[in-house]
């Protein structure tokens, strides 16, 4: 009995440990998002007070904020000039609850974290030449507003102590006939790789199908990646 008594206070050191080394609560609640991403992300959506490294890729964007923007969550984007409310509304989107800030300026980082601080979304593309990949102080004052008000950074490119990193890759478009036509659909694979486990998951989808919704193709598979990768790349897909 006192060798459990004694494992308790143990473990919970050890949880404090892991935490503190990886930059987030192991039982942070979770966002729900659109279920074609539910089988893919840890715990099955956006984990509170974490972020995610994402593909630059709007449609991929838009569909994880959708659903936590329907639930009455407000959502930020930052550095997205190009990023217009009609796309945000087409994938369902609250316009109401929606804050863009096209140029931060220089001081991204800083509006960045300001906007965290009062917006549990928020979305963020830093400038091109940006070293936040690096880490830093500024990152890591960023990721403790994140866990104190368990905010969700999504972040278009690579970004340090990233709860998952979320890839796209081989699209396909529909709707073109013999050089002419609409393009109506985009089908593509999705991969979500996670600092939580080995496996990286995948699954084919359309995003967008042709009305606009967002369809999983077929079941998840998993693909071993070795421990030792800390970096992935994020490719650029529209």
């Amino acid at each position: 009995m006192r060798d459990q008594v004694q494992a308790v206070p143990d473990i919970h050191a050890l949880r404090d440990r892991l935490e503190r080394m990886q930059g987030r609560r192991m039982d942070a609640p979770v966002l729900p998002t659109h279920p074609a991403f539910s089988s893919l992300l840890p715990g099955g959506g956006l984990r509170s007070g974490s972020a995610y490294a994402l593909a630059r890729s709007a449609s991929l964007l838009l569909a994880l904020m959708a659903r936590p923007s329907q639930d009455g969550a407000w959502c930020g984007v930052i550095g997205m000039p190009e990023l217009g409310a009609e796309a945000a509304e087409k994938y369902g989107l609250d316009l109401d609850r929606l804050v863009f800030i096209p140029d931060p300026g220089p001081r991204w980082l800083a509006v960045t974290a300001t906007i965290t601080e009062v917006l549990p979304v928020v979305a963020v593309r830093p400038p091109s030449g940006s070293t936040a990949a690096r880490g830093g102080a500024e990152t890591t004052r960023l990721a403790a507003r994140l866990r104190d008000r368990g905010s969700v950074l999504l972040v278009q490119g690579a970004w340090p102590q990233a709860e998952a990193v979320i890839d796209v890759a081989d699209p396909r478009w529909a709707g073109l006939g013999q050089g002419h036509g609409y393009l109506a659909g985009r089908e593509l694979t999705v991969s979500v790789t996670s600092r939580r486990s080995p496996n990286a998951r995948r699954a084919r989808m359309l995003l967008p199908a042709a009305d606009g919704s967002i369809e999983l193709l077929g079941a998840p598979a998993e693909r071993l990646v070795p421990r030792e990768r800390e970096a992935f790349p994020v490719r650029a897909v529209g």
